[in-house]
């Protein structure tokens, strides 16, 4: 398309910006380059929304504001985020005029980024498909809306009334599970009469029971059984589950007498491990989801606490066994030995426990316990930060999955 010598206007929002003709061509802004190879009318309105060739003016329907500071970027060098502006809003202006992220100030790029992690599951929550969600398709087959009924019912607590009993019985059944175990080990339960131990048993073979049928049936209403495998509320499940069937076993080759069992401490671990149930918990509540998604997301912060505590365990271990043992004095103090045992009293200062158990009896020795004392509440406080606000976000996600769910239980109770 031929182009006047006349200068080009660009018209943003209402906003007018002049430039030469022969800056067109290798304009800073791809969408405005894009000008100088169209060829015809229809060419310019499919980069423009509207076009007047007496003027030589290009009319963009965008925000004027932000073109403004995106025209800063192509006088100046520099780009950074309009004040009091979704960061978000102002990453799309920038996709359509043909910037990248890359060019955007460091302090603001770590805005974007963090606003991005902030909306990715809202945003995803409501584009991508759920695995879940039941399509509403008459032509899909009576089968496949039943298995993703059942699906639905037995993944998501807050999604049918159903959902809600079947949370409310399973819960029911942890709980039982958990009370008869933590009551098997007290000694006056030990030594009951035989019937006692009898109702034990047909408690726990009926928990296990029930445990057994509930991952049988989330097994096979699952789509993709491989991905249900490595789940991580499903292999606590499996880990809660197997103890009971492996201590069946063993107790029906090495039979009962605890001289034939070589393996009765194998059972009891077994037993032990079945603690695990508690755990199934966090299916039925938000709180536990919130806990374990944040340790998830939060590794490194967690390595990064768990550094802080080496690198001073072995400082103040090593300077107190020296203070305390170490040095040729009339009054050695046993308990600090060994660096080993000196970090010891280390992790329980630094966390503000104190047992008692030990404690430095020297003038410097107790002068370095109160810096290891400060020095933990500082360590630790660094990354509870970050830790603090992973986990809020993390709840709010998980509270706004769980309204979705929510609404859909309220349509069913007005159906």
């Amino acid at each position: 398309m031929n182009f006047s010598r006349d200068p080009f206007i660009l018209n943003v929002g209402g906003a007018r910006y002049f430039f030469p003709q022969d800056v067109i061509k290798d304009f800073p802004l791809r969408r405005v380059s894009r000008l100088h190879n169209c060829s015809s009318e229809k060419d310019v309105l499919e980069v423009c929304d509207d076009y007047d060739q007496e003027r030589n003016e290009y009319f963009f329907d965008r925000h004027s504001e932000a073109f403004g500071f995106i025209m800063m970027y192509v006088k100046y060098g520099k780009l950074r985020f309009v004040p009091q502006m979704c960061e978000l809003s102002f990453y799309n202006e920038m996709i359509y005029w043909g910037l990248e992220c890359s060019q955007l100030e460091y302090c603001c790029q770590r805005r974007l980024d963090d606003r991005m992690s902030d909306t990715y599951t809202y945003m995803s929550d409501e584009t991508k498909p759920d695995e879940n969600k039941v399509e509403e398709n008459p032509e899909a087959p009576g089968e496949k809306k039943w298995l993703e009924r059942m699906r639905m019912t037995f993944e998501e607590p807050t999604s049918s009334l159903a959902a809600q009993i079947l949370a409310v019985v399973s819960t029911i059944f942890v709980i039982v599970s958990m009370v008869v175990l933590c009551a098997s080990t007290l000694p006056d339960w030990k030594t009951a009469e035989n019937r006692s131990v009898e109702e034990h048993r047909i408690i726990e073979a009926i928990c296990i029971g029930w445990f057994t049928a509930e991952c049988i049936v989330r097994f096979i209403v699952s789509k993709n059984k491989c991905e249900f495998v490595k789940r991580p509320l499903n292999i606590i499940d499996l880990l809660a589950i197997s103890p009971y069937y492996i201590s069946v076993l063993m107790t029906l080759f090495t039979g009962e007498n605890p001289q034939l069992q070589r393996a009765g401490v194998t059972l009891r671990v077994l037993r032990m491990m079945r603690i695990f149930w508690v755990i199934k918990l966090a299916r039925h509540f938000i709180g536990l989801q919130t806990l374990g998604l944040t340790l998830k997301r939060c590794y490194r912060e967690m390595v990064m606490l768990l550094v802080f505590i080496c690198v001073a365990m072995a400082i103040f271990g090593a300077l107190s066994q020296l203070l305390e043992h170490g040095l040729d004095l009339e009054t050695k103090n046993e308990d600090y030995s060994s660096i080993p045992a000196a970090c010891w009293w280390v992790i329980i200062s630094m966390t503000t426990v104190g047992y008692g158990d030990m404690y430095p009896i020297s003038v410097p020795g107790r002068i370095l316990g109160g810096v290891c004392v400060v020095s933990g509440i500082v360590l630790l406080a660094l990354p509870i930060t970050f830790i603090y606000h992973s986990f809020v976000q993390c709840y709010h996600e998980l509270k706004y999955r769980s309204a979705r769910y929510s609404r859909t239980l309220s349509n069913e109770y007005l159906n």
